[in-house]
C-alpha cells in the first residue's frame, strides 16, 4: 500500500519527527499539511513551517503550510477547512506536537502545567476530533498519536507527574478513540525506543552529549510510515515502538538511524 495522493495533516511538523514523517510521506507523493506554529526563524529552533513545505516538495509531495495553534479550536478548523479546499479531504491525522517540563511538583509553575496540558492532551483531542469527519470519509483512513504506551508504573510519574500526565493524555486519546471508531479508523500511537535528536533533546534534556547518543527522527518516520499503508481494519489500538515495528518489517540493521556511528542509544523515557 502507497500514501501516493492521500492527505496528511500533521501538527508540529515545521521541524523533528514530524517533519521527517512528513518527507517520508512525500516520498510517495503525498499531500502534506504542515499545521505548525512558526512562521519566523527562530535562535534555538530550526525551521519553518514554510522551510518544511520546500522540503516536503522536494521529496515529491504537495505541501500547505498554515500557522497553527492546537490550544485555539478556530486555528485548527481553519486548516483543517484549508487543507479539504485544496487537497479535497484529510486521510490520515498525526498528533505530533508537545509541550515538556521535567520538573517536579513543587518546581513546576501551573502557566507550563497548563501548557503542557492545552498542547497534549487538549490539542490532541480537539485535532482528531476536528479531522475525524473527514476521516470518516476516507479509505483507509488512521490516526497516529505520537505518545508512549500506557504503563502505570510509579517510575513513570515520580519524577515528571505533569509531564506523564499530559503526555499519557494522548495516549488515552488512542485507548478511547480505537474502541470508539473499531472499524472506521485505524487509531494507534508510536514511541521512540531510544532517545531522539530532536530540538527538544538539544535545548531542554542534555544538549550535544545526549544528541550525539541519540537516533535521527528518521526511524520514527520509516515506522510511522510502515503503521500508515497497513489497512486501518487490522491496526487499531496498538501502542507501538519505533524499533519493534520495523524489525516486524524485515528491518535488521540500525545502525543507519545512529546521529554517532558506533555508540549505544539511549533509551527513552516510558519503556
Amino acid at each position: 500500500m502507497s500514501l501516493s495522493g492521500k492527505t496528511i495533516f500533521i501538527t508540529g511538523a515545521s521541524r523533528g519527527i514530524g517533519l521527517a514523517i512528513a518527507t517520508r510521506a512525500a516520498q510517495d507523493g503525498a499531500n502534506i499539511v504542515i499545521a505548525a506554529k512558526t512562521v519566523e526563524p527562530h535562535p534555538k529552533l530550526d525551521g519553518t513551517i514554510y522551510t518544511a513545505a520546500k522540503d516536503v516538495e522536494q521529496a515529491g509531495g504537495q505541501a500547505l503550510p498554515v500557522q497553527v495553534d492546537i490550544r485555539y479550536e478556530e486555528q485548527i478548523q481553519a486548516a483543517v477547512d484549508a487543507a479539504v479546499a485544496k487537497f479535497g479531504g484529510i486521510d490520515i491525522c498525526i498528533n505530533n506536537a508537545s509541550a515538556i517540563d521535567l520538573r517536579g511538583t513543587l518546581q513546576v509553575d501551573m502557566k507550563r502545567y497548563d501548557l503542557m496540558h492545552s498542547i497534549n492532551t487538549r490539542g490532541t483531542f480537539l485535532t482528531t476530533k476536528i479531522c475525524l469527519p473527514h476521516l470518516l470519509k476516507a479509505q483507509n483512513p488512521h490516526v497516529l498519536n505520537i505518545s508512549p504506551p500506557l504503563n502505570m508504573e510509579p517510575r513513570w510519574f515520580g519524577p515528571h507527574v505533569a509531564y506523564t500526565m499530559a503526555k499519557y493524555g494522548m495516549s488515552m486519546c488512542v485507548l478511547g478513540m480505537a474502541e470508539e471508531f473499531n472499524g472506521r479508523v485505524g487509531v494507534n500511537a508510536l514511541w521512540p525506543k531510544t532517545v531522539i535528536a530532536t530540538a527538544a533533546v538539544q535545548n531542554l534534556l542534555g544538549g550535544d552529549e545526549v544528541i550525539k547518543a541519540s537516533r535521527t527522527p528518521e526511524i520514527m518516520a520509516d515506522a510511522a510510515y510502515q503503521i500508515l499503508t497497513r489497512p486501518q481494519a487490522e491496526c487499531n489500538g496498538n501502542f507501538f515502538v519505533d524499533e519493534d515495528v520495523l524489525r516486524q518489517s524485515g528491518v535488521a540493521d540500525f545502525e543507519k538511524y545512529l546521529v554517532t556511528p558506533g555508540t549505544e542509544p539511549l533509551p527513552d523515557f516510558f519503556l
